[in-house]
């Protein structure tokens, strides 16, 4: 079901010349600003730093922003960081959708700034499409059992158990024979030093 009422922003990132050095980024920003359910657009030398941050926590209050893609790095790096940003805006954090303009276009598009460019759009262009599926989410919580269970009483499983039970767990190993020890039971001696194996 698409949402009603949508209002977007679009955060672009020059990450210094990492990506602003192979993509027209005015032209790139252009382009968003034609995007549909996009309200503002605006451009950032670091995003992912202090000031870029505050400027998108003022836009998502200044132009009651209920969606916001920012157009930057790997998402792997920097989601959490923005995530955090936008839910201190008051926003759920789960309302982000991340463009990475750097590691799947700047970079790997040396030389060739109208293709890097045109790829940015795209990619802005998607995560704008994306970001109008988004809905807030809350994050469950499961009740766990502070318990683990080891199957196999050989060597490793043993040392398993042991290390669990001295981070103060409860453990409950399993073992298919009638005695633990596994192929070390099994043996007369071992080496290098010729003891029993037990």
């Amino acid at each position: 079901m698409l949402k009603e009422n949508l209002r977007i922003g679009v955060f672009i990132c020059d990450c210094g010349s990492n990506i602003a050095g192979a993509v027209d980024m005015e032209a790139l920003r252009a382009s968003a600003l034609t995007l549909p359910n996009v309200i503002t657009v605006v451009r950032n030398k670091y995003t992912c730093a202090d000031p870029g941050q505050q400027e998108i926590q003022k836009a998502i209050i200044d132009h009651h922003l209920n969606r916001v893609v920012v157009a930057s790095c790997s998402p792997a790096s920097y989601e959490s960081i923005f995530r955090g940003c936008i839910q201190g805006a008051g926003l759920n954090p789960y309302l982000l959708e991340m463009a990475n303009i750097r590691e799947h276009c700047s970079w790997v598009t040396p030389g060739d700034r109208e293709a890097a460019t045109k790829k940015a759009m795209d990619i802005v262009k998607i995560a704008v499409a994306r970001a109008n599926w988004l809905f807030p989410q809350d994050e469950e919580q499961v009740p766990v059992t502070d318990a683990a269970l080891v199957i196999g009483g050989g060597v490793a499983g043993i040392q398993a158990a042991l290390d669990l039970a001295d981070a103060d767990h409860k453990v409950y190993l399993v073992e298919r024979k009638p005695s633990i020890g596994g192929i070390m039971a099994q043996l007369d001696k071992v080496y290098p030093d010729i003891e029993c194996s037990i």
